[in-house]
């Protein structure tokens, strides 16, 4: 593969990804390259929905100031309004892609979520994400324009320090690739370059996130130049099942949405009236993560409970029924008995930064979904707001670079990558012990709620880890592992940078040492 140019390299096989590929393959040669697998991303992991104004009762300026309440003022409202007005046009893309949404005769049947002021979640039951991958990768497959690559692993952006003759550093051409396969570094070069990798969930040691979320794409921008904003927001989800067996299984929101009620779970005190009595289990997730987070360190409990069983069992089972039956293969009944659920991380809200066109600071380069800060999310996600922002987005980049294809440039002759100075590693428990450390000190340090000398311990090790991390990789060949660290590093040290830079608390930023929220809200922009 080393040899061959295509037209548009897509990082990332996600609802983004493909979005934009899609698009891109009307008219170009477009490669796709997957970490892992093809459905291996955060996409084939959603479980609630999409959000659109579809139901007659329901307006656009109602999800607008929906998003901005959830988003604590810091979201940009023309990108607020950019998506959530082409969310319908995005649903009936996928309609015609075949995603079989759940229907109500002639309508797509909506489901509410938490923050939302009406029903507006289209769904396919509670496995959205997954029948939305599948489409998407059906009609990509199908699509002669379109390769895909699973099981590489990007490493870099290549840009103009590549070339082998060199012409200047802001240019992307691409990326280098590890073929997991067979060990061996390949070069991908395109003339536009579209970077939709996902998240940093991976950064803490409890979260929803795939296994491959590890800020590939963020600290692979950040590298090259690009600046990255609102860091500090991560999402932390409310409801992750509690189980010793079982990590990272999500209840979705839509359980609460359906009625779900949260109790202590020695009291069975329904405790969201004690922190926001108008909305209860139905506020943002910012407001119920805190509040579950508080009754587990107030009284040292492992979890709180989850209950829906006074609804009808038929309709439990309707609803959720990857759900029911995941929680039955445990020996819980969610029709009869309570649900023991923790708070997770759960979605990254900033990242690298991108306009309406989805380009990033470098020319070449957009980006999308997960991995950037469009200025949608603010400083806390709106649920079933992020699918959406993928296929807006996936859109946006394809529509921009089409529009844009005479004036780019023709890549240049690129160096292949230097493996002659490496050798391969004899201590892998180095990587090994690094990700677990690094987890744990971000799980305790920079979670839900936090302090300054928290926040100062993580800097801490960040920097002690930053060289040891830099030496192993310039001494070692790369593999997968080897690669995340690297990223899972970088990701980390610019969510706490981020984070020790505002000083106020607002949306998913909570810190005791600034506990009010300034007048003016504004974002944490890092730059290179």
């Amino acid at each position: 593969m080393n040899a061959v140019k295509h037209d548009v390299l897509i990082i990332g096989s996600g609802a983004a990804g493909l979005t934009a590929a899609l698009a891109l393959a009307e008219t170009k040669k477009v490669l796709v390259l997957a970490k892992g697998s093809l459905t291996g991303g955060s996409t084939a992991w959603a479980q609630g929905g999409i959000a659109a104004v579809l139901d007659a009762g329901d307006t656009f300026e109602n999800h607008i100031r929906d998003t901005m309440v959830a988003g604590a003022g810091l979201n940009r409202r023309e990108t607020v309004e950019f998506v959530i007005e082409n969310a319908p046009q995005s649903i009936q893309r996928l309609v015609e892609l075949g995603v079989p949404f759940n229907s109500e005769g002639e309508d797509l049947h909506l489901t509410r979520e938490g923050g939302h002021s009406h029903r507006r979640i289209v769904h396919v039951n509670d496995a959205t994400g997954w029948a939305v991958q599948s489409a998407l990768l059906k009609a990509a497959e199908a699509n002669p324009n379109i390769t895909m690559l699973p099981g590489r692993s990007c490493i870099d952006l290549i840009t103009g320090r590549n070339a082998e003759r060199f012409s200047g550093g802001g240019r992307v051409w691409g990326a280098y690739a590890l073929n997991e396969a067979t060990g061996e570094v390949e070069k991908h070069v395109a003339k536009a370059t579209v970077l939709a990798a996902g998240g940093a969930g991976r950064c803490y040691l409890f979260s929803t996130a795939p296994r491959g979320a590890t800020g590939d794409g963020i600290a692979m921008a950040w590298r090259a130049g690009c600046r990255v904003s609102n860091m500090e927001m991560m999402q932390f989800h409310p409801t992750c099942l509690y189980n010793l067996e079982v990590k990272n299984f999500l209840i979705t929101e839509a359980v609460r949405g359906e009625g779900g009620h949260l109790l202590h779970p020695e009291t069975g005190h329904r405790f969201m009236a004690d922190y926001d009595p108008e909305r209860m289990e139905l506020a943002p997730r910012d407001v119920v993560a805190r509040a579950i987070d508080d009754q587990i360190k107030r009284d040292g409990l492992d979890y709180v409970h989850l209950d829906i069983s006074h609804q009808p069992p038929e309709f439990v089972r309707e609803h959720f029924p990857t759900i029911y039956d995941k929680l039955m293969g445990l020996g819980i009944d969610m029709t009869k008995q309570p649900i023991p659920v923790v708070p997770a991380q759960h979605y990254t809200c900033g990242g690298v930064l991108v306009g309406l066109d989805a380009r990033t600071d470098l020319p070449g380069l957009w980006a999308a979904g997960e991995c950037t800060e469009s200025g949608l999310h603010g400083a806390n996600r709106l649920a079933s707001n992020s699918l959406l922002e993928c296929f807006v987005f996936g859109e946006a980049a394809a529509k921009d670079i089409l529009g844009n294809w005479d004036a780019l440039d023709t890549p240049p002759a690129i160096k292949e990558w230097d493996a002659t100075r490496v050798s391969d590693s004899d201590e892998q428990v180095v990587i090994k012990q690094n990700w677990t450390e690094i987890r744990r000190f971000m799980w305790n340090y920079v979670g839900i709620v936090r302090t300054t000398k928290r926040l100062e311990r993580a800097a801490n090790r960040i920097r002690m880890l930053q060289d040891e991390v830099e030496d192993y990789y310039g001494s070692f060949v790369v593999t997968t592992d080897l690669i995340e660290l690297r990223n899972l590093l970088k990701a980390a040290e610019l969510i706490v940078t981020s984070a020790l830079r505002r000083h106020e608390s607002r949306g998913l930023h909570y810190t005791l040492d600034y506990p009010a929220t300034l007048d003016e809200a504004r974002d944490t922009v890092l730059v290179p």
